[in-house]
């Protein structure tokens, strides 16, 4: 089958499944139409070979950081939601300059999250589900907005991206242009995401549950180097295990709402003598600096990456553990509703703008 445009997918077979009263009742779904296998959507807009290779070559500079191979730190950078394809490779250009400045001292990883998860269901879920925020979600549409989007990015600045595995059946949609991919809070105790990361051959940043609960984070970064036999899409399937997953500290939510954070000295001692009582493959944190850590106040992210990058200074042990940092930037401070049409605003989580987000990787660099 071939494909080259939205308008092709959405007239092709995938619209024409059907089914019956019964099965419909049965499951309380409404059965728009199937959607378009990742194969043809690969096919339609594939990888070219030179950039392949590029993005083989960052994957190798990524594992060796987390093998403690290299000294480099990993700074994974970007907005909350991935909304607008112009912006964000606007965005991800100016990530490459400061990549260009700080080669020998870091390795950027532009966030293009193009789902997120609600708390309550509500709310602009992402590019795959609405690639135009202000119409209707379109699942087709979505899919081919979010692959069309990072292939672009990745062909404009040379570097491949992460992105949260919040469906972890539509992974194969961007198996071959990421570098990183992150399963968040609300997914991190879910069976299929665990095992679904077994199976990556990238590293996979797993995240502390909205609880804190750190025993909680170690058992899915266990369950995801471990090997599994389990269904995917269709398939009986076996995994190898993936020794590059490993510990993102998010902050945590108490009964009450309110933020506790956990990238504090004594929480970064307390993990890596839990990571040594497990005798995990390849201990590592990355710090979200943002969420329940900032409070979602994006303005403390430079505060706490400072205190964090100090925290290494006083411990070796520190220092081989906390090997990166996540930070919420978009090009401009703040977040914005639907409809506001303020260019590389959020649309979620309130983001860093772009110049404070530039003074902070410099002076990450200088600090590393």
């Amino acid at each position: 089958m071939k494909l080259s445009t939205v308008d092709n997918l959405q007239q092709a077979d995938y619209t024409q499944i059907t089914f019956s009263p019964k099965e419909e009742a049965a499951m309380n779904f409404q059965y728009i139409r199937r959607m378009p296998d990742a194969a043809d959507i690969v096919a339609a807009w594939p990888l070219p070979p030179e950039i392949a290779r590029m993005k083989q070559q960052r994957d190798r500079e990524i594992r060796d950081i987390i093998a403690g191979r290299s000294d480099r730190f990993l700074l994974v950078v970007g907005p909350c939601s991935a909304d607008n394809e112009d912006a964000i490779c606007d965005y991800v250009s100016r990530l490459r300059s400061v990549q260009d400045e700080t080669a020998d001292r870091l390795v950027i990883v532009p966030r293009i999250y193009t789902n997120k998860p609600r708390t309550t269901g509500e709310g602009y879920k992402g590019i795959l589900h609405q690639p135009d925020p202000e119409k209707a979600p379109d699942m087709v549409a979505g899919i081919v907005a979010l692959r069309r989007m990072h292939l672009r990015a990745l062909a404009e600045s040379g570097l491949p991206a992460a992105d949260e595995m919040l469906y972890p059946e539509n992974h194969t949609y961007l198996e071959d242009m990421l570098c990183y991919v992150a399963i968040g809070a609300r997914s991190v105790e879910n069976q299929q995401h665990r095992l679904t990361a077994s199976g990556l051959d990238i590293p996979v940043g797993m995240k502390n549950p909205t609880s804190g609960d750190l025993a909680v984070m170690l058992n899915s970064i266990q369950a995801a180097q471990g090997s599994h036999t389990f269904i995917y899409q269709g398939y009986e399937v076996r995994t190898a295990g993936n020794p590059t997953a490993h510990a993102v500290l998010r902050g945590a939510v108490d009964r009450y709402g309110a933020s506790i954070p956990n990238y504090h000295y004594e929480d970064l001692l307390r993990l890596s003598d839990l990571y040594r009582s497990r005798g995990l493959e390849n201990p590592m944190a990355v710090v979200d600096v943002n969420h329940a850590n900032s409070d979602k106040d994006p303005q403390q992210q430079p505060r706490i990456a400072m205190e964090v990058l100090h925290s290494r200074s006083l411990s070796s042990d520190l220092k081989k553990l906390v090997r990166g940092l996540m930070i919420e930037s978009y090009i401009e401070d703040g977040k914005q509703a639907v409809g506001s049409h303020i260019y590389g605003k959020s649309l979620t989580d309130a983001c860093l703008g772009w110049e404070p987000t530039r003074r902070l990787i410099l002076e990450i660099a200088d600090r590393i």
